[in-house]
């Protein structure tokens, strides 16, 4: 997992790394904005399965260029029983290859592909969801986790 390993700050200013939730899957999703109508769509699809992800011993780490201000008023506006993780300086966005070229308005600018990646408990990447809409994503990961990464 050293390809993939990091540390970023959550919310409460711990450091947080991959390899903190050994023996776990990770659900690690990255995506543009807190308080947008996706982000914030997908942010509450993940808080609804939460429970379920939790049974498939799976952790959810949400992961944006917000602030830790931002982002402890997001999960607390929400009530979202996961981390966030701020990447400021997007070393990790970069890492994962989800920052993007976008157009808007026929501009161009760099933005941030909503994309989502699984982990297995040994630390594995398995799965890379890339690109995705945020309506129902929360439902196909737990769905790809519950078929492939189920308890033996």
């Amino acid at each position: 997992m050293l390809k993939y390993n990091f540390t970023l700050k959550e919310t409460g200013g711990a450091d947080v790394s991959l390899d903190d939730f050994k023996g776990q899957n990770v659900v690690l999703y990255f995506y543009p904005k807190n308080n947008t109508a996706g982000c914030t769509t997908e942010a509450t699809e993940f808080k609804d399965l939460y429970n379920e992800f939790a049974e498939a011993n799976t952790v959810i780490l949400g992961v944006s260029r917000d602030t830790l201000k931002s982002h402890t008023k997001f999960r607390e506006k929400y009530n979202l029983p996961f981390l966030l993780l701020s990447d400021g300086d997007e070393e990790v966005h970069k890492l994962f290859g989800v920052m993007k070229l976008k157009k808007m308005y026929g501009k161009e600018y760099m933005g941030v592909e909503r994309s989502t990646f699984v982990f297995t408990k040994e630390g594995d990447l398995v799965k890379e969801f890339r690109n995705v809409k945020a309506k129902g994503h929360a439902e196909k990961v737990l769905q790809f986790i519950e078929d492939e990464l189920s308890q033996v």
